[in-house]
């Protein structure tokens, strides 16, 4: 692995908590009920589907990837009666900023700590003409001003690297000739794999159970029972699932690869802004990251493996 795709994978389990306080923070959630999007999946496709601009279901099923359409398409068009996208840019990122406020345990008006800010300043430096092409979500959302404020030019900064990461992810998972729900039952059975294998006393790696269970990610992304059953089907017809859905040795050699390809795919940003640079930022992104962190249940399908949370303690 180059040292620009180690530090891709290192900050991305950094950032990524701090991104989640958008869905995982009672802040969050409230701005866009407040706004008048009430459950928490308007708000979540308004939210993230804002940068692209008010489009129907179709550029969402593509950039989102591993959501069943029939899922995307009650929620677009329709939500863009009840919200502007940018107004839900601004109510996702006050939501946002109050969660990770207060998380960090800074009152209203509390200035950050000259720690934080640094942080925020080098984290907006790695967004720095970050390569949009072939980004459908990173792109738009690196077109967005970068705000003034610390812990919102924080917050953005976080966003725009974590979907950069997605886009690539989508485009390993696309390349291994994998769909939308294929990819989410390999990924379960690559949790389910090293979950026996702990069992076992063999080499799990890392906790788990974060979210990654059929029973847990199938219905968050809107999948039907027979739409799973025929995907993991074709996964164990080319050898990557056992007959109980578990990874095979070759299923988990494909998801070690699709992983490493998106570490690859994700590491330009890093090489850009430096090394030392970047051993400062995860220096000082920690115990923001950590301070994030708490906001995430045990249990979550945002992708951050137990090993790589700040805190991996069950």
């Amino acid at each position: 692995m180059s040292d620009s795709a180690a530090a891709a994978r290192q900050l991305w389990a950094l950032f990524e908590p701090v991104h989640a306080v958008t869905y995982f923070t009672a802040e969050g959630r409230a701005a866009f009920e407040q706004a008048g999007l009430r459950g928490f999946w308007r708000g979540y496709f308004a939210g993230r589907a804002a940068p692209i601009g008010a489009v129907g279901a179709p550029p969402v099923i593509a950039a989102f990837f591993s959501f069943a359409p029939a899922m995307v398409a009650r929620a677009l068009p329709a939500v863009w009666q009840l919200i502007t996208p940018e107004r839900a840019l601004l109510v996702r990122s006050e939501g946002a900023v109050a969660g990770l406020g207060r998380l960090l345990g800074l009152a209203a008006g509390e200035p950050v700590t000259a720690s934080i800010e640094t942080a925020a300043s080098l984290l907006a430096a790695a967004i720095e003409d970050i390569d949009g092409a072939g980004r459908p979500l990173g792109g738009p959302n690196a077109a967005q001003p970068i705000p003034a404020a610390p812990l919102a030019r924080l917050w953005h900064a976080a966003t725009v690297l974590r979907e950069h990461r997605g886009d690539g992810h989508v485009a390993a998972l696309v390349a291994a000739g994998l769909d939308g729900c294929e990819a989410l039952a390999l990924r379960s059975g690559v949790e389910l794999a090293r979950s026996a294998a702990g069992d076992a006393g063999g080499p799990a790696r890392g906790p788990a159970g974060r979210g990654w269970f059929r029973d847990e990610v199938q219905p968050a992304r809107g999948w039907t029972d027979d739409e799973w059953e025929a995907a993991a089907g074709r996964l164990a017809d080319q050898g990557w699932l056992d007959p109980r859905g578990a990874a095979t040795a070759a299923g988990l050699a494909a998801h070690l690869s699709i992983e490493a390809a998106t570490d690859l795919a994700a590491g330009r940003p890093w090489a850009r802004l430096g090394r030392d640079r970047t051993e400062e930022l995860a220096r000082l992104l920690g115990p923001v990251s950590q301070a994030a962190s708490a906001a995430l249940p045990l249990r979550n399908p945002i992708g951050i493996p137990g090993h790589l949370l700040p805190d991996a303690s069950p």
